[in-house]
This record gives structure tokens, sequence and C-alpha cells, in this order.
């Protein structure tokens, strides 16, 4: 069976969002195809499954659509990228529902974290392309943090501190050889990111409730976010089949909020995800030696609520991270 042929298939998935591009040999996209979080550690694996397999379908039509009606703009306005004409190339139309080949299938996973957690995402993987008769030659499936490091440092030396959804450090050396710190999921880990965020909003509410700290202004945000009327209904909400993973990250931008209007309890949550992740920037500068490198390197943020804790972090042990990376000993 002659097989359309598409040089790439690259997927990002994350604890928020799942996005599979479509590629040419140059690297410029295609189509692409959104769908919701494909971390199965928080949504179960089914609905992980689920979601990879939307967003790949949901490139797949585009291009379909891209092929029939002869349109050179790509779902990205500044990678617009001209399908192969019947003359460049012979191969076949392409459709939803016909096969289509891709020479390399590289994903990016959150979630994969462990042995097991490859074990199971990769059967995900599988599973999606079968779904959507998606033929690969070659398949690649990491971390989602192991490619955005690669996508910010081009290989070089650097560190990438990710704060999301969920967080995570890696780092690479002028060897080749990298490390990583953080991103054991939300129940044991995610310091820093939008859900430890939101969570010790909700977590600071309570404590003013009791009267164990001073009032802040989270409450009312919180509850009026939520359609809540109580710090009681707060506390049932929490325990409810209503709580999420993804939700409760999203109560992280009412913590920015009450910071910026000089809210003492906000503004000590988001010191203290600064240093819960400076704390694994360190770690990982320390393992693959960047702080001993004879020439500096830029770190690199990624995420709703990274790069803006710089300005929160307060030194470690008497040093700064940020400025071990930034060069200043």
């Amino acid at each position: 069976m002659n097989i359309a042929t598409i040089p790439l298939l690259a997927v990002d998935g994350g604890g928020t969002k799942c996005l599979a591009v479509l590629a040419d040999a140059e690297g410029r996209v295609l189509a692409s195809g959104r769908a919701g979080s494909c971390n199965y550690q928080g949504v179960g694996r089914e609905a992980a499954a689920l979601e990879l397999t939307r967003a790949i379908e949901e490139a797949k039509r585009q291009l379909a659509d891209l092929d029939i009606q002869g349109n050179t703009q790509s779902a990205f306005d500044g990678d617009a990228a001209p399908l192969p004409t019947q003359a460049e190339d012979p191969s076949p139309a392409v459709t939803v529902e016909s096969p289509l080949h891709v020479a390399c299938a590289v994903f990016g996973l959150a979630g994969l974290d462990t042995d097991y957690d490859r074990q199971v995402i990769e059967e995900l993987v599988h599973e999606a392309l079968r779904n959507t008769q998606v033929q690969a030659d070659r398949i690649i499936v990491e971390n989602d943090g192991v490619a955005a490091l690669l996508g910010a440092t081009g290989g070089a030396p650097g560190i990438l501190v990710i704060a999301g959804t969920g967080s995570i450090v890696y780092g690479i050396n002028k060897s080749g050889e990298s490390a990583r710190a953080g991103g054991w999921g939300h129940r044991v880990g995610d310091e820093g990111s939008g859900y430890w965020i939101g969570k010790q909003a909700i977590i600071a509410a309570l404590r003013g409730y009791d009267g164990r700290s001073g009032a802040t202004a989270l409450t009312v945000k919180l509850l009026h976010h939520l359609k809540l009327r109580t710090e009681e209904e707060l506390f049932n909400w929490a325990y409810s089949a209503a709580y999420s993973v993804e939700k409760t990250a999203g109560l992280s931008k009412l913590v920015s909020e009450a910071e910026q209007e000089g809210d003492v309890s906000a503004r000590m949550i988001l010191e203290a995800a600064a240093d819960e992740l400076f704390l694994g920037a360190r770690a990982v500068i320390e393992r693959i030696g960047l702080a001993e490198a004879e020439e500096p390197f830029r770190p690199d943020f990624a995420g709703r609520r990274a790069a803006e804790y710089s300005a929160c972090a307060k030194p470690i042990g008497g040093t700064n991270p940020f400025h071990l990376a930034s060069g200043q000993r």
C-alpha cells in the first residue's frame, strides 16, 4: 500500500495540555493538534491515552484539510510551510481515515520518571499510534523535561527550571552528562509548581480560618473563584470529586494577584516556591559540576510560574543558584 509520508511527528505532553505537531524535514510546522493533559499519573491511564490520541488525530485532520484545500498556512503563523505538491511528491493525499507514515515520532511526556513509568507510557504511545493509524520508522519517548532542556540549550551546558502544573529541574554539562531534581508528581513532589502553589493557598486560607496565622486576601479570592461561601465549603471542595490537579494549579494565579496587592501569605508562598525550585537548581548544578565549569552558563525557565520566581528567590546556604548559573560566584 502506498502511504503518505511526513518526516516528523513531535508530541509535547504535560500536565495541562498535549500538543502534537507534524513537520517537514526542515522542522517547519505543517499541522498541529491540541488536547488535554496526557500525564497518566494525574489523569489516569485511559484518559491519558485518549488525550494523546486526540492530539495526534487533530494534527492528522488538520494536515488532511490543508492537503485538500491546498492551503500553505500552518497552524503556527510564523512557521507556514507549503505541503508538497503532487509534482514534488507523488505520495497519496492525506486523509483522516488513511494510514500515515512518519520517519520519526518523538514524544516528550510528563510522568516518565521510573522504569515502570516508561513501560506504561510506551504502551500509551503505541496505543495512540495504532488508534490514529500512524506508522513510525523510529519512536523516541522521553520525559518532557528532557525534550525541553535540549530545546532550550541546543545541547550546550545549562539548566532548565520547569514550573507549570508540575515542576522539575534538568541540567546538562559540556560532557553531555545530565541530571534532574524534583518532578516526583503532585502527591509527593512538584514543589514550586502551579499545583503546589494552589495547594498552599488553600492551606493558608484554612490556617487563617483556624487562627493559626493572620487573615489573608487569599480566602476571599479562593471562595469567589470556586463559587463557595465559607472556609468549610473550601475544605469540602478539596476532598470532593470536583478537586483536581489542573483546577488546583489554576488557583496559583490568585496567589500572584494577592502578592501584587501586598498580601503577606501570598508573598511567603511565592518565596517558598522560589526556594524549592532553586534548591533543585543547585542540586543539579552541583551533581554535574556546572558550578566548577570555567565558562558561565545561562539558566532557562519554562512554564507559567518559573521565570517570575527569580525575583523572589533568596540565597540558599549563602549562595543563590541563579547567580551561580549567571557566572556570579
